[in-house]
């Protein structure tokens, strides 16, 4: 079953795009990755699914049904963290927390307190005297306080030390294993390589390749460096070489294609070492934006 269907969803803001055609599937109980650079269109993809927007064409739906029509009922399903959080300053947390969860009807209170243990946040202190760290940590508990079906993440370790990125990734591990789907926006790829199972790489509004994250990794792309004397660079001229570089006595590149292919290339040469290895997302995600 797919809980995030988007069909041919076009926005523009005026003459300006900011998606357009974005055709997506995510299945239930997947931690799916969106990922590309500040003003790709992670933002304005994210707002269309929560129905905080208008399409100029095409449709988003969730859980099978369109998030225009339908948006109300279904945001009560949704856990949401936008990029950028704003609250009411003079408020404490406890009594924000408190007024969020009363739009569900479920008592959340217990949830609430163990997220605020895990978070480390003070439920006491106002709004307005929260660091922007501590101001993501209320957003969290926020979109999970009433243990949603589906989260929707969009950039959401802003602000937060690495120590705390990683007690809130192992929250949305938990809230995946209990069975909610989610949905995670990135610009940071480790996070994605960490968490996800499929992922989306978003360019200039466009998607450009929805891959498994360990076929991704493991079977488009190899990192391959090639060490000895004199070497010549112009026998790796061949298709799936990119990145090709020649240093002192390496020869450094990236191959996309039969891995059988490049190691006759190189078995024709005298070589001291070779190393080939695979690279890590951020790497092959530069490949999608030169």
């Amino acid at each position: 079953m797919d809980i995030i269907e988007i069909n041919n969803l076009t926005k523009y803001y005026g003459s300006n795009l900011g998606i357009k055609d974005v055709n997506l599937r995510v299945k239930k109980g997947e931690i799916f990755g969106f990922i590309g650079p500040n003003g790709a269109g992670k933002s304005t993809t994210i707002r269309l699914l929560m129905g905080l927007i208008y399409p100029t064409s095409g449709e988003a739906k969730l859980f099978n049904k369109d998030t225009i029509k339908f948006g109300a009922k279904l945001r009560k399903d949704v856990g949401y963290l936008p990029a950028e959080i704003f609250y009411y300053d003079k408020m404490k947390v406890r009594d924000l927390l408190n007024y969020s969860a009363s739009f569900y009807d479920k008592d959340c209170s217990k949830r609430i307190k163990e997220l605020s243990e895990i978070m480390e946040l003070d439920l006491d202190r106002r709004i307005e005297d929260l660091s922007y760290g501590n101001k993501k940590k209320v957003g969290i508990v926020q979109g999970l306080l009433h243990e949603p079906k589906l989260i929707i993440l969009d950039e959401p370790t802003g602000g937060l030390d690495p120590l705390m990125q990683q007690k809130f990734f192992e929250i949305i591990r938990e809230e995946n294993r209990k069975g909610a789907t989610v949905f995670f926006s990135s610009h940071i790829l480790g996070e994605v390589q960490q968490l996800c199972d499929r992922v989306a790489i978003i360019k200039d509004g466009s998607i450009i390749e929805v891959a498994d994250v360990k076929m991704l990794r493991e079977n488009n792309y190899k990192k391959i460096a090639v060490y000895g004397l004199n070497l010549d660079k112009s026998i790796f001229n061949i298709t799936g070489v990119t990145n090709l570089v020649s240093k002192h006595n390496k020869i450094s590149f990236f191959y996309k294609g039969d891995v059988n292919v490049i190691t006759q290339v190189i078995s024709k040469i005298v070589v001291s070492d070779v190393n080939m290895e695979e690279p890590t997302l951020e790497e092959i995600f530069m490949h999608y934006y030169e």
